[in-house]
């Protein structure tokens, strides 16, 4: 809880100070542990440091200033073709990793997937990815918070140009929600405020 205290939405960033490497691997980390629907992360996560890129990618964002401000700009593009050809890349994984055969259980499992997978028209598919795609996000804010270092998820942004100036089209992906890390601005005021949530009584149902 101090930690989730401690983190707000960040709107200003100290452009002066960067997260360091060894963190920033952390927090790689903690998105690649984040739980996901069959495991598959159809998702792909780019880090964004570059100045004249995100100089681009600011137009596409209202200009927001935690896009250039921040120490580096997260965005969480979904696969936009989910297929069996994906759900069998997953399973060799899974064989490679744990030194099994697809056989058995494991094969009908697969099977499973694969059928669960295939029923879902396109844009379910997409809904679904980007589900995932959240939650990943969710491990990265909460890894960031109790790392002390700052951050906040962002919607308001294009992502059809983003999907442009990143190439992510040709790639077959497509940017579903970005995040900004790195040092608040003393000057943000906001960091200043007492957070603002429904009371419990409100927001949880007991039955």
């Amino acid at each position: 809880m101090e930690h989730l205290n401690w983190r707000y939405g960040v709107k200003r960033y100290d452009s002066s100070k960067k997260v360091q490497q060894h963190d920033m691997d952390k927090l790689r980390d903690a998105i690649r542990m984040a739980p996901s629907s069959f495991g598959l992360q159809p998702f792909k996560v780019l880090f964004i440091e570059d100045a004249d890129l995100r100089a681009k990618l600011s137009v596409a964002s209202f200009h927001q200033p935690q896009v250039t401000e921040a120490s580096c700009l997260i965005v969480f593009a979904i696969k936009t073709t989910i297929d069996e050809a994906f759900v069998d890349s997953y399973f060799a994984n899974i064989c490679n990793t744990r030194g099994v055969k697809l056989e058995g259980s494991l094969e009908k499992h697969r099977d499973s997937v694969v059928h669960s997978i295939s029923r879902k028209q396109n844009d379910e598919r997409l809904a679904w990815a980007t589900h995932q795609a959240y939650l990943a996000l969710g491990f990265l804010l909460l890894a960031a918070a109790e790392l002390k270092i700052d951050a906040n998820a962002m919607e308001g942004f294009m992502p059809s140009q983003y999907d442009e100036i990143l190439g992510l089209t040709q790639q077959g992906l497509h940017a579903v929600v970005i995040a900004a890390v790195g040092c608040r601005h003393p000057e943000d005021f906001y960091q200043h405020m007492a957070k603002v949530r429904r009371p419990k009584d409100e927001l949880f149902i007991k039955i």
